[in-house]
């Protein structure tokens, strides 16, 4: 398979943000809340439909992501205090049995440039996983294609698939960005206000 035509789109927004105080994704950003950057992002994809991941503050997280329209559905990951992994598998289980690959989103991600996800897949060809990456670093979204869904799944703990991509070796893409929205993401209150004054 060297092109993937069935794509999706998960938005992990499952996380409790305990450095944040709580309530991270929903904190003002721009004419939103910060969940509002890795929504727009997502939807600028190609991917034909979204899933929300949720988790800690459910029913909030779920009203914000609905101001967006009904092209994103929401699912909730019961076991999101077991960290990363556990929105990771829950939205993996929720993708549809037809679907080629899918793009990884984090929540706290804002500044995502709204063309990577569209790079991400002309690049892919017939390798596993994609990334961007920024001066080296990778960053997100990923894009994973279905060979990869079940090693995803199967994690556990609060980590994502870094490890799975590096063991990748040359047979991950990556595609290399100027843009550092790529990297951003909101950790602790100052990271937020730090980046309302990066150039938009």
């Amino acid at each position: 398979m060297t092109t993937a035509r069935d794509v999706h789109a998960l938005v992990l927004a499952g996380g409790a943000a305990t450095r944040f105080g709580g309530r991270k994704l929903l904190a003002p950003w721009q004419q939103g809340v910060l969940l509002d950057g890795a929504i727009d992002a997502a939807l600028a994809s190609p991917a034909l439909t979204i899933v929300l991941v949720t988790g800690a503050n459910r029913k909030e997280v779920e009203r914000a992501a609905k101001r967006h329209g009904g092209r994103i559905s929401a699912i909730h990951a019961a076991d999101h205090g077991h960290g990363l992994s556990a929105s990771l598998r829950a939205g993996i289980k929720a993708l549809p049995a037809s679907a080629d690959a899918v793009f990884v989103f984090l929540g706290d991600m804002p500044r995502v440039p709204h063309s990577m996800a569209a790079d991400l897949l002309s690049t892919i060809g017939s390798r596993p996983a994609a990334v961007p990456a920024f001066q080296g670093q990778w960053g997100h979204p990923v894009l994973l294609r279905r060979s990869l869904f079940d090693e995803v799944a199967s994690l556990s703990g609060d980590i994502g698939a870094r490890a799975i991509l590096k063991a990748l070796g040359t047979n991950l893409a990556v595609v290399d960005t100027d843009d550092p929205g790529v990297l951003l993401d909101v950790d602790e209150p100052n990271d937020l206000e730090a980046m309302r004054h990066l150039d938009p």
